[in-house]
Formats: C-alpha cells, structure tokens, sequence
C-alpha cells in the first residue's frame, strides 16, 4: 500500500461546494473541540487535582491574563477555520479537507493555527484556573500533535499541493509565527 493510499483513508477533500455549510461545518467541529478539549478535560482535570490534594498556583492577575490570552486564541482559532472554510472550501476535520492549499488569513503567518490557538487556548486555561495538571495536558497534546498528527498532516499536503506546499513550508514555521506575511511566488 503506498502512502497515497495510506493517507487516502485519514484525509478525504471536501466536495461541499456550500460556503454557508462549510462554515456551519467548521463552527460546529469547533464547538465539539472546544466542549472535549477546552472544558470536559479541563474540569476533569481540576477534579482530579482537588483529589490528590494538588494545590492550585497563584500569580499576581492570572484570571484575568489567562481569560484575556483565551479569547485572543480564540479568536484566532475561529479565523482560522473560518479561512479554511470560505478560501480552502474544506472544514479542520481530514476527512472534509481543503482541497484548496491554504495560505491566507492567520495561515500566512504560522502553519498550523489552530493547533497553535487550540494549545494557547489550554494553556491559557492553566494559566486562568492556576492548574499544573491542565498545562501538563497541553504540554502532553502539543508533544502528540507535533509527533503524531502533523507528520501526517505534512505529508498529505506535501502529496496534494507539490511545489507551492513545499515553499509555504519552508517559509512559515509550525509553532512560532512569521513577523511579516508569507506572500506566495508569482506563478
């Protein structure tokens, strides 16, 4: 079985020609990320930590620093998929891909997004709650994203896009954000 055919059955490109489904698709994927990763894990994770009598930390303002960091990713995260959705025609999820590459809106700055929104938006949490295990989780997730998903991710983009994937890979980093916009070569 070639890698083609591998990733064939993890990453399917959307045929929605709808904007407006594309979006509903991608706020309601977003909704069902966010109620898992960003609140039931969460709670469960302060449960747990109020039974083995781990002590919450306390800085100066976390609540406010850490709420504030949350919805900024968040907002970013939303961008993200949103952009995904209206410019890529495809959802997060990889079995509703884009079949569009995309580098506009938050992608022209950093490569994976909503990877890096979603993990700020945990840490964030952390932070807002004053949880050693919640940013434990993020550290866990960032480390099996980074090893897991995005090799697989990459290399379906690298199959599908070629040429013009490969140099928005090797201008734009995956976790630290370009200072300028990456702007495709002229074709």
């Amino acid at each position: 079985m070639s890698n083609r055919t591998k990733l064939s059955h993890l990453f399917r490109e959307s045929t929605d020609a709808s904007g407006v489904r594309l979006v509903a698709k991608t706020l309601a994927q977003t909704a069902a990320f966010w109620l898992l990763f960003l609140a039931a894990l969460p709670v469960s994770l302060i449960a747990v930590e109020r039974a083995l009598e781990i002590p919450a930390f306390h800085l100066p303002h976390q609540a406010s620093i850490g709420w504030a960091i949350f919805a900024i990713a968040g907002s970013v995260g939303i961008s993200s998929g949103l952009t995904m959705a209206l410019i890529g025609r495809g959802t997060p999820l990889p079995l509703d891909c884009p079949p569009r590459l995309v580098v506009a809106g938050p992608y022209r700055f950093v490569r994976n997004p909503m990877a890096m929104a979603g993990l700020t938006q945990g840490a964030a949490i952390g932070l807002a709650l004053g949880s050693v295990l919640i940013e434990a989780y993020v550290i866990a997730g960032a480390l099996i994203w980074n090893y897991t998903a995005r090799p697989m991710e990459e290399a379906d983009l690298e199959q599908r896009f070629g040429a013009p994937y490969l140099h928005y890979r090797d201008a734009v980093r995956c976790w630290l954000p370009r200072w300028t916009r990456y702007v495709p070569p002229s074709s």
